[in-house]
């Protein structure tokens, strides 16, 4: 192992990314996903009348491109940041805006830039979902509809390889992108009797109410992102670990490179 070691508690094709972007900063990374994202690949998006659409996930961005066709991803989209807008371009919508990383920063952005008298927007998200956006937007006086393409299946258990990780205290944190993943993860520690690992971890999250859902545990130190954003979450990660033994001999290999 060449650098300190964080859980990634994304769905796996996120934490894919994200291990890659920490490698590069000489954190290793273990993939334990709290949840399985499933697209509806029957699904099909009516977007007669629709002026925009709204994504406040990379998946949703993915199951977005199965429901529509090439055609329609002319369409102006705002995504909620940085990483869903480049998601959402990879899945080769062209015309593509990211907000400031949340639900306020999108709503009003979609507020300032488009008018309601356009045609209707589409929020594409998935069965479960937080925040208030439609509201938000049928307040600013647009009609605005909520449509579910994907699935997010929550893991039943804490994985063999995971629990090795935290009774052997191989792991210097936890990373947390929603509050949802972040309560399934305690709960799932709670049930394997895993909980006072925690103890010894830190928590990485992305906000402020991702620090509350992860607060049902006990950790060694709690660390929210200056803003909602992935880059932001990642240099929490990697800040708080350069002074780790594992960062200070990746660095000296660097050096030496």
């Amino acid at each position: 192992m060449s650098g300190p070691r964080v859980l990634l508690t994304r769905p796996r094709e996120d934490s894919l990314a994200l291990a890659a972007i920490l490698k590069d900063h000489g954190v290793d990374a273990l993939i334990e996903p709290m949840m399985t994202i499933r697209i509806d690949g029957a699904a099909r998006l009516d977007l007669s009348g629709v002026q925009a659409i709204l994504l406040t996930s990379a998946n949703g961005a993915r199951a977005l491109a199965v429901a529509v066709p090439g055609a329609a991803r002319r369409l102006p989209v705002f995504a909620v940041g940085c990483a869903t807008a480049q998601a959402a371009r990879e899945a080769g919508f062209r015309a593509v805006t990211a907000a400031g990383g949340d639900v306020d920063a999108l709503s009003a952005l979609a507020a300032a830039r488009l008018r309601p008298e356009a045609g209707r927007l589409v929020h594409v998200a998935g069965g479960v979902t937080t925040g208030d956006l439609v509201p938000r937007l049928a307040a600013a006086g647009f009609e605005a509809e909520r449509v579910p393409l994907y699935d997010a299946v929550a893991a039943s258990a804490i994985s063999p390889g995971a629990r090795r990780a935290l009774e052997a205290q191989t792991l210097a944190g936890a990373v947390f992108f929603s509050p949802r993943t972040a309560r399934l993860f305690a709960k799932l520690a709670r049930e394997s009797e895993l909980e006072a690992t925690a103890r010894a971890l830190t928590a990485f999250c992305l906000s402020q109410a991702v620090a509350m859902a992860a607060a049902t545990l006990s950790w060694q130190r709690v660390c929210v992102a200056s803003a909602p954003r992935r880059d932001a979450l990642v240099a929490s990660v990697v800040h708080t670990l350069a002074g780790s033994p594992g960062q200070r001999r990746e660095r000296g290999r660097r050096d030496e490179g």
